[in-house]
């Protein structure tokens, strides 16, 4: 009997050995002592866990004394305690630094930890990107990613371009592949509308609908090692977005976050504000005293009488005496004119969330509408969103989860990024003499409807473009997902999902009678566009974890189906109306009537799979393989299989190293991606030339389309190293890359005339990118009321050409007025360094001949062309492409304050100004007047002459093209006659006319250095037209993107108020500290033109460039507020 009670005591202690044992516990923030909810709580060694509630309490069963319990949490370092002897496991975590121990999100959405990966990835966080508030989420990461070009082409709701790790292909705008919780979009430039004659209008880019409140968190995946898995489109690099969602058991909570933002305008272009309008600067010695010739203000050159000297003269809209004639009045200059026709902008958002959190259901609800009164009278822009997101198990293990987003657009009047009928061009162009404000009531009294008010028949009203020519759209998009997860077991799991974006957009153009360019009752148009981008894919993955091994396998697939339509119909420029001011497409005459269309569709099927290995916590190797089925090649090369690995080591856990080091990682990569081509691009198929009398004209292209097309392939390399010291206040991250691509796809290469086509559309070329990115974090002050956070990004990148097709050394990226950006073939013979970016316009013709005294001077012509003639062939003059991208963000925290502020440092590159250009060429810059050189009071003369000469390395040797001269007198102008009468507004062009005979000898036929035989021109034709340098600018700048000073309300005084939390911030954002703009006023940033095809089929992108980009500066001024219930 003792026995057995013995045993059976034996068994009931072997028995009570085993039983679970229930621990609970608190996670609070070491800095404020705030409950953490969310937190995961893990068992060590297995995949059993909970989370934190919304008061930091867990609860969770462990099998012995001897567990161990891992504390995680985004943003805070991981805590490991041992249970021994507690049932109550309290603990505080601390922020983290450092990245490496972050989880982020991969290729595929799949979470992983940082230390595991072998490439560089880019991380914002989502309190990063609406600290302060940007109508555009691209324009928050301006300066926070290492390797990230951000550009955009004006204010508020205009295009913005992003491009990873510079150029990877030339066939393409280079823009990256925007994932939104799995769905793919597209951000393509492909989005300008031309209705009307001169009419281009910008409406946006599809990454403008995204909320940025509505995201939690933003990676992105800059190479093809990181971004390999999505395929086709990820050669140009991959942004997830991660949107917000309900924490787990987090309970009924809500948001309310309302920004007010002021754009005050303050710095406009440097338009000369001295002279009106006229080609010659008459005073009233000139014209024997007293009243000047009349100022006609339709002259279109602003180089007439100085303003603000007394003189007199018969100008618009003057008195009338009793006779019925115009009484001379003083020229005064109206230097405020753009200012007074500005507006100070202002943008309101309002957002309302609510989320929460059961046993059986997750979900968050958000409600947002921005309004936007633009600095352009009449112009606005409105949005609406509506985002949910939920997630239930409504059995154990399978989770079923949706992400829903619906986005309304809209504007009443979007202002003309072009010439014609840009408001803001002709309020610049506006007349000196003339108060911009008397054109405000912009209808001739008794002609309203019919007759413009305008400056000269030459001008436009800008108050009548911006109030009257209407360039609307809507624009209605859903995107979103649905996904089913089932864990099988603990280690197998697998899940689908269906993903949509799909949007439709109107655009309406009315253009009354009144546009000089639509004479014929005004001009109409109206488009319809749809897009549908559906993905269904799969996933399984199966995963082990040993004492020292952690293994983890994944195979899935992907079925992609797009399809876009483009219908419109509108006048033909300048071929107006049937009726005045009647907008729709039936008062179009039939012979007038422009109709377009468009139709395409694409697939692709893709199987991938990934392997993840990770030994002892410290060595990890990724190899991923992706195989994709294109519709848009040709089926005997429509497959296309690339593959990538990765390999990381964590040295500091590998090996015994001092304290001082808390990380240190190197890591390595090597991945290919493919990429296809747009539909259409094999055979011939009919295209919609518009219409001849009342038929419309169908034919093929006059390009021959390539069946044996090939896909483009991209092979990159990268290495890197990520560093930590003394407890990571010093953390580094370094990468080099080096990539290829082969088989461009290259569109319109030229044939000869006798083939019966005119280009070809082939595989060709190679491409080759390399570069470096540095990321350097310090942590200066960490204390408990203080913390000082400082994060550098620094990054370099070269893309050159090494080869095109055969026969093609050369292809053009754009032209426009005698400035070209061309990519040669890398050739050590002819000199071209086969950098992409370069820019290309005409220099100097020059003296050749060694043994002439003139050797090296400019030749000029004769006569009225005594100019600077031209090279035969352009020459490389700049490149676009930075030097180097620096950007710095710095976050001071004192209790509950902070000031956070972000700086951008673009150093090196040039652009070419049109604006410059063509105001310059009218003699409307001060810049250009600036310019000129002024010979200190010689007149012309032998004296002069000899003054050129000795300063001939500046006058004559350099490539400089500053005419000697200027306007009046006290700018050193020349006398030069007119009509009988001498005006001293004489320039010329230093240099020598002659020619080069057969031998290469120069045989001069007159000096023009200033003395005898010199020919003098009147200054408004000093502009050198035939060149483009004059209007190349260096693009350095360096901008205060972001400041914001923030208060938290205390949490002890908001509980006293019913709320969880408060915080108050005011901020600006995009302010430019410095510039070499050389005065002119034209942000560099913007040195980037989408404009529109013709037909408005697409959008042709131009890198290094702008045209009427003419924005004032301003300084925003906003205020926020963010309160939780």
């Amino acid at each position: 009997m003792l026995l057995l009670f013995c045993c059976w005591l034996t068994g009931l202690s072997a028995v009570m050995a085993q039983s679970p044992i229930k621990i609970s516990g608190k996670v609070i923030s070491e800095t404020d002592t705030y409950a953490l909810p969310g937190v995961n709580v893990l068992l060590k060694g297995t995949q059993t866990g909970t989370v934190t509630d919304i008061n930091g309490d867990y609860t969770i069963e462990v099998p012995n004394r001897d567990a161990v319990l891992v504390f995680s949490f985004i943003g805070f370092d991981a805590v490991e305690i041992p249970v021994g002897n507690q049932t109550t496991v309290n603990t505080s975590m601390k922020e983290t630094s450092t990245g490496l121990e972050e989880v982020v999100v991969t290729a595929l959405g799949i979470q992983r930890e940082e230390r595991s990966l072998g490439y560089s990835v880019g991380k914002v966080q989502g309190e990063d990107l609406t600290r302060v508030a940007q109508e555009n989420v691209l324009n928050s990461l301006a300066g926070k990613v290492a390797g990230a070009t951000i550009n955009s082409t004006g204010g508020t709701g205009s295009s913005v371009s992003m491009v990873i790790r510079g150029a990877t292909s030339l066939n393409t705008d280079n823009q990256p592949l925007f994932v939104v919780d799995g769905v793919p979009m597209s951000n393509s430039l492909n989005n300008l509308g031309r209705f009307g004659a001169d009419n281009i209008v910008d409406y946006g880019n599809a990454i403008s609908d995204l909320n940025p409140e509505d995201i939690e968190n933003v990676t992105v995946l800059k190479g093809p090692s990181a971004a390999a898995l999505y395929g086709t489109r990820a050669g140009n690099g991959v942004v997830l977005i991660t949107t917000k969602k309900a924490k787990k058991n987090q309970r009924m909570q809500v948001n309310l976050v309302s920004n007010t933002v002021l754009d005050v305008p303050y710095q406009f272009l440097n338009v000369q504000k001295d002279f009106a309008s006229g080609y010659f600067s008459f005073r009233p010695e000139d014209v024997g005293g007293g009243v000047l010739p009349p100022v006609n203000a339709g002259d279109g050159a602003g180089a007439g009488p100085e303003l603000d000297k007394g003189y007199f003269a018969q100008q618009w809209n003057a008195p009338l005496d009793a006779n019925g004639f115009p009484i001379p009045t003083e020229l005064v200059s109206n230097p405020d004119n753009v200012n007074n026709f500005v507006n100070t902008g202002i943008t309101t958002t309002n957002g309302i969330s609510a989320s929460n959190s059961t046993e059986t259901l997750d979900y968050r609800l958000n409600l947002t509408n921005m309004t936007h009164q633009g600095i352009i009278p009449g112009s606005d822009l409105y949005k609406n969103n509506f985002s949910t997101a939920a997630s239930t198990s409504p059995v154990k293990n399978l989770t079923i989860s949706t992400s829903v987003n619906f986005n309304k657009s809209w504007s009443n009047n979007r202002p003309s990024s072009n010439r014609g009928t840009n408001p803001l061009q002709w309020a610049y162009s506006n007349p000196q003499e003339i108060d911009i404000q008397r054109l405000e009531d912009y209808w001739i009294p008794g002609q309203e409807g019919l007759q413009v008010l305008r400056a000269s028949p030459n001008h436009e009203n800008p108050y009548f473009l911006a109030h009257e020519v209407k360039n609307s759209f809507e624009r209605n998009r859903i995107y979103g997902n649905i996904m089913a997860e089932w864990e099988i077991s603990e280690s197998f799991k697998i899940r689908g999902r269906y993903l949509l974006d799909q949007y439709d957009e109107r655009r309406e153009t009315k253009i009354p009678l009144g546009y000089t360019k639509e004479p014929n009752n005004g001009a109409y148009g109206l488009a319809n566009i749809s897009s549908t981008e559906r993905n269904i894919d799969f996933l399984a993955t199966y995963s082990k974890v040993w004492d020292k091994l952690n293994f983890s396998i994944s195979a899935g697939g992907n079925s992609l189906y797009a399809k876009n339509t483009y219908i419109s119909n509108s006048s033909k420029a300048g071929a107006g109306l049937v009726v005045p001011n009647v907008f729709s497409v039936s008062n179009i005459a039939n012979a007038s009537l422009d109709y377009a269309s468009s139709w395409s569709q694409r697939g692709i099927y893709s199987i991938y799979s990934m392997a993840n290995i990770g030994w002892k916590d410290w060595l990890y190797l990724d190899i991923t393989a992706r195989n994709d089925w294109s519709s848009t090649l040709p089926i005997q090369n429509h497959s296309y299989f690339y593959p990538s690995a990765s390999l990381s080591m964590m040295i500091n856990d590998a090996f015994s190293l001092t304290e001082k080091i808390s990380q240190l990682k190197v890591r390595g990569g090597y991945a290919q991606v493919g990429n296809d081509t747009s539909p259409y691009n094999l055979y011939p198929t009919y295209n919609n030339y518009g219409q001849w009398g009342s038929a419309i004209r169908m034919g093929k292209s006059g390009t021959i389309l390539a069946p044996d097309l090939n896909p483009e392939k991209a092979t990159s390399y990268e290495v890197g190293l990520d560093l930590g010291l003394f407890d990571d206040r010093v953390r580094l991250e370094g990468t080099y890359y080096f990539m290829e691509n082969r088989n461009q796809i290259l569109p319109n290469i030229p044939l000869p005339v006798s083939s019966g086509f005119n280009n070809i559309n082939i595989n060709a070329g190679l491409l080759e990118s390399k570069g470096i990115e540095v990321v350097l974090g310090l942590t200066p002050i960490r204390k408990e009321n203080w913390t000082w956070d400082i994060n550098m990004n620094f990054s370099r990148n070269r893309t050159y050409i090494r080869e095109l097709a055969e026969g093609v050394d050369v292809i053009e990226f754009w032209s426009d007025n005698k400035s070209y950006s061309y990519g040669y073939v890398a050739n050590e013979e002819t000199g071209e360094d086969g950098l992409v970016g370069n820019i290309y316009s005409f220099q100097k013709q020059r003296v050749t001949d060694k043994n002439s005294p003139y050797f090296g001077y400019p030749i000029i012509g004769q006569g009225l062309d005594a100019e600077w003639l031209p090279t035969a062939k352009p020459v490389k003059v700049g490149n676009y492409n930075p030097d180097f991208l620096m950007g710095m963000q710095s976050s001071l925290s004192f209790k509950n304050w902070s000031l956070n502020m972000t700086f951008d440092w673009r150093s090196g590159g040039q652009y070419m100004s049109q604006t410059f250009r063509y105001f310059s060429e009218s003699a409307s810059t001060q810049s250009w007047l600036d310019n000129l050189v002024n010979p200190n009071g010689l007149g012309p003369g032998e004296e002069l002459r000899q003054w050129v000469i000795d300063n001939a390395d500046w006058l004559l040797l350099s490539e400089e093209l500053r005419p000697i001269g200027g306007p009046t007198p006290g700018y050193g102008g020349f006398p030069e006659g007119f009509s009988g009468t001498t005006v001293y507004d004489g320039t010329f062009a230093p240099g020598v006319v002659g020619y080069h005979d057969e031998e290469g000898n120069f045989v001069l036929i007159k000096e023009n250095l200033g003395g005898p035989g010199t020919t003098f021109l009147p200054y408004v034709v000093s502009f050198p037209w035939e060149f483009g340098t004059p209007a190349m600018f260096d693009a350095d700048f360096i901008k205060l993107r972001e400041i914001s000073l923030g208060y938290r309300l205390p949490r002890n005084v908001a509980q006293k108020i019913g709320i969880q939390g408060a915080n108050l911030s005011v901020y600006s954002r995009n302010i430019m500290l410095w510039t070499k703009d050389s005065g002119f006023g034209i942000d560099p940033e913007r040195a980037f033109q989408a404009e529109a095809s013709k037909g408005n089929r697409g959008t042709q992108f131009k890198q290094g460039i702008e045209r009427y980009n003419v924005d004032p500066w301003v300084i925003p001024v906003g205020f926020k507020l963010d309160v939780t219930f």
